[in-house]
């Protein structure tokens, strides 16, 4: 399509360990189009973070490598860029926000200084003009007395305020893409409200397109257009948020929002549960690898691994069950 940002087509990513090599990421293929903010969520191990680390060239290697795969940016596939010429991708056009904000920051380095270095590095900017750019990067993002912070070090700040600091960097070049992954995990509920407020105002004004890690559907509710559900390193389900939501189809996705607290229930049932284990992918599944804990698995289930097909306009599901029927599709 050619009205997309970011085209990635057919992406395999494995890492090589003691006990065999472990296929994380299996033919992953994904658009993010212009202004978009696209959901990305799965429990642990579903390979959504490797994903997106891959397009970005993070894998480190060895234990891992991209075996396999596209990923196309302004006509350039990032996959077969040298390692200089993606780190002029990185952090200039697509930047990343990383997890967890008490260990992503330099502790010897200043705030300052580790906002300077990146704005001199891609824009050119003499040590006074990042300096300032700096300062009014921590007031965009809601830091107050932001030019007599800069001289502060990571320790003298909150986890929610590193978070900021990490979005201000993210931010520093004007990114057409962000890449946030999982980046209100280690902080309490209130200040998870907080990042993803700013995070939709700096959309708002800044008009970048945003891909937003998370195993949080209350948190993809609030903040995402479209939505791709990860399992075993596959999607499974695609789909915009109002029709996930509405109109769920692959018994994970039934599975994930089934386990949310819902506050306008009339009864209060216990949540529901996937019973069972994520997939060990020391082999490629050639079957379906949710047969294992689905209670629609049926004989095809077990042999053939389903394709990512349309069952409704802009909605794609993996599964050869139809989960409102329970038949065959």
């Amino acid at each position: 399509m050619p009205d997309l940002l970011l085209d990635v087509r057919g992406l395999e990513t494995q890492f090589k360990t003691p006990d065999g090599i472990v296929h994380a990421v299996n033919g992953v293929s994904f658009g993010l189009k212009e202004g978009e903010t696209l959901g990305v969520v799965g429990e642990s191990g579903c390979g959504k973070s490797v994903t997106m680390h891959s397009v970005l060239g993070l894998i480190p290697s060895p234990p891992g490598k991209v075996t396999a795969g596209e990923a196309f940016f302004f006509g350039q596939d990032l996959l077969k860029m040298t390692r200089e010429e993606i780190r002029h991708v990185r952090g200039a056009q697509i930047s990343m926000i990383f997890q967890d904000p008490m260990t992503s920051l330099n502790p010897v380095l200043t705030i300052g200084r580790q906002l300077q270095d990146p704005l001199m590095l891609h824009t050119g900017m003499t040590k006074n003009q990042a300096l300032e750019r700096a300062a009014e990067l921590l007031g965009l993002v809601g830091i107050p007395n932001a030019k007599d912070r800069l001289n502060d070090y990571p320790h003298q700040y909150s986890g929610g305020m590193r978070q900021r600091v990490m979005i201000a960097m993210a931010l520093s070049c004007s990114p057409q893409i962000l890449i946030a992954d999982e980046p209100t995990t280690a902080l309490d509920v209130t200040i998870q409200a907080q990042i993803v407020e700013l995070v939709k105002r700096l959309r708002e004004e800044l008009g970048m397109s945003i891909v937003w890690i998370t195993h949080d559907l209350g948190v993809v509710a609030g903040i995402a257009q479209r939505v791709l559900v990860m399992y075993g390193g596959y999607i499974i389900e695609e789909a915009s948020v109002n029709d996930l939501f509405a109109n769920p189809s692959h018994p994970y996705t039934l599975g994930l929002l089934g386990s949310l607290p819902r506050v306008d229930e009339a009864e209060h049932g216990k949540l529901f549960s996937i019973e069972g284990h994520p997939p060990v992918l020391y082999q490629k599944p050639t079957a379906c690898p949710f047969a294992p804990r689905c209670k629609w698995a049926m004989e095809r289930c077990w042999k053939e691994n389903p394709a990512l097909e349309p069952i409704s306009n802009e909605h794609r599901v993996a599964c050869w069950v139809d989960t409102k029927t329970g038949r065959s599709r």
